[in-house]
């Protein structure tokens, strides 16, 4: 039974693919299995570092250019060809905290006999584990006799073939969490805090924006792949083809959830600007009909101030003509009537009464 990879994290993992499984062999042996043409040999670094790199140069002589990309951190998928072998990077998503997804590299080289797997940097944040997940369920596969690779294509394909089937599950969680989401703008239940439910939206949005990202670079590496791999046999050319469509279609499953997703986030638009118009509307009349009150309040005070003003005048304790007298009384009632009917028409022109 062979180890995972990563059991033997920071090791050169050497596996002879036979009809009985995989078959773990001392990195030393790794130049003489290399020189036997009937050999399927399975080279699988878990993370490349110096010593590691070394084994790309010295014992393969792979280009330099393509031992940097091992070492670093590539954010697109590439591919390079050369002479007696091809290179691709390819990248899986994960996703993290806040919705953040994170792109997990698998780096390869297809030769005539062999197939090295070089999991790229990961970010700290991100468990080991899942750069592995891929590689160990072909390992598992060929283990229990259920995948018998007869070339380093076959093997390959079988890993990139896990690792789309992992992408078409992730957008098949995101499509459950965009159908949960939706009914709850349809039965209404987020108005209470619009701000988060659509941040919610916007994130599985981005989530699936990034695996169509994805799939649509490695669909392009493919596409390349096919029109200048001129060693790559006959009978493995559509096995290039399969790869590419297996991407082309799980970027248009992405492509279409993200389509209804959008949708969704312009209804929960709509209907939030829609109730805050309403809203505006309704406290813009509140706002006119008081400003109407408070006219005929201030109308009605001024009405009421007039006797009150003039009563208190009359009624102070000084000496005034008709002082005490029934004329007096009349002359003050008669101001007190022609001021308050004064204001009141005075209003009632300004249509504040």
């Amino acid at each position: 039974m062979a180890r995972s990879a990563a059991e033997g994290s920071h090791l050169v993992n050497v596996y002879l693919v036979a009809d009985s499984g995989l078959e773990q062999r001392p990195t030393e042996e790794l130049k003489r299995l290399l020189d036997c043409p009937d050999a399927l040999i399975w080279v699988d670094i878990p993370l490349c570092r110096g010593r590691d790199a070394e084994t790309l140069s010295d014992v393969f002589g792979f280009h330099e250019i393509a031992v940097r990309d091992c070492l670093e951190r590539n954010h697109v998928s590439k591919m390079h060809v050369y002479d007696s072998h091809v290179f691709t990077v390819l990248h899986a998503p994960e996703v993290g905290t806040g919705g953040h997804v994170h792109y997990v590299e698998l780096d390869q080289f297809l030769g005539p006999n062999y197939l090295v797997t070089v999991h790229g940097p990961l970010n700290p944040v991100v468990d080991p584990e899942v750069a592995y997940l891929d590689t160990a369920r072909v390992m598992r596969r060929i283990e229990t006799g259920h995948l018998r690779p007869r070339s380093p294509f076959e093997l390959s394909s079988a890993i990139v073939s896990a690792l789309t089937r992992r992408e078409i599950d992730l957008i098949a969680s995101l499509a459950e969490q965009s159908g949960r989401l939706e009914q709850r703008v349809m039965r209404g239940e987020v108005m209470d805090d619009p701000e988060r439910f659509l941040e919610e939206l916007f994130k599985v949005w981005y989530e699936l924006l990034a695996i169509r990202t994805i799939a649509v670079h490695s669909r392009a590496t493919y596409d390349r792949m096919a029109k200048l791999v001129r060693s790559l046999p006959e009978s493995e050319k559509p096995l290039v083809k399969d790869i590419a469509d297996r991407f082309e279609q799980v970027g248009s499953m992405a492509d279409g959830q993200r389509e209804f997703l959008h949708g969704v986030i312009e209804f929960f638009q709509t209907r939030t600007s829609t109730h805050m118009t309403i809203a505006a509307e309704e406290l813009a009349a509140t706002s006119v009909q008081q400003n109407d009150d408070m006219r005929k309040i201030t109308a009605w005070v001024a009405i009421v101030a007039v006797p009150t003003a003039v009563t208190g005048f009359f009624g102070q304790n000084v000496p005034y003509p008709g002082f005490g007298a029934t004329s007096g009384f009349i002359a003050s009632t008669l101001i007190m009537a022609a001021i308050a009917a004064t204001l009141y028409l005075i209003f009632k022109r300004k249509k504040w009464l």
